[in-house]
């Protein structure tokens, strides 16, 4: 059970790095899509990424929680 949680957990925060890069590439695009006037679909891919890594984020936190929890009933 430990290893599934921990595999969870590594898997979780890979994809919270993941979605983190993601938001970072379109905030450097700004700019960019300033000139070619895609500034708000830009935005929408921003927020989409940053909700993203929030819940991910979450997901990581809540695996730990219960790692921490299992961990301490042995």
């Amino acid at each position: 059970m430990q290893l599934l949680l921990v595999l969870g957990v590594v898997a979780a925060a890979g994809l919270v790095l993941f979605s983190l890069a993601r938001g970072l590439i379109h905030f450097a695009r700004g700019h960019q899509a300033a000139i070619d006037g895609t500034v708000h679909e830009n935005q929408v891919l921003q927020n989409k990424m940053m909700m993203a890594r929030v819940k991910w984020q979450a997901i990581t936190v809540i695996l730990l929680i219960i790692i921490g929890v299992t961990a301490g009933t042995r």
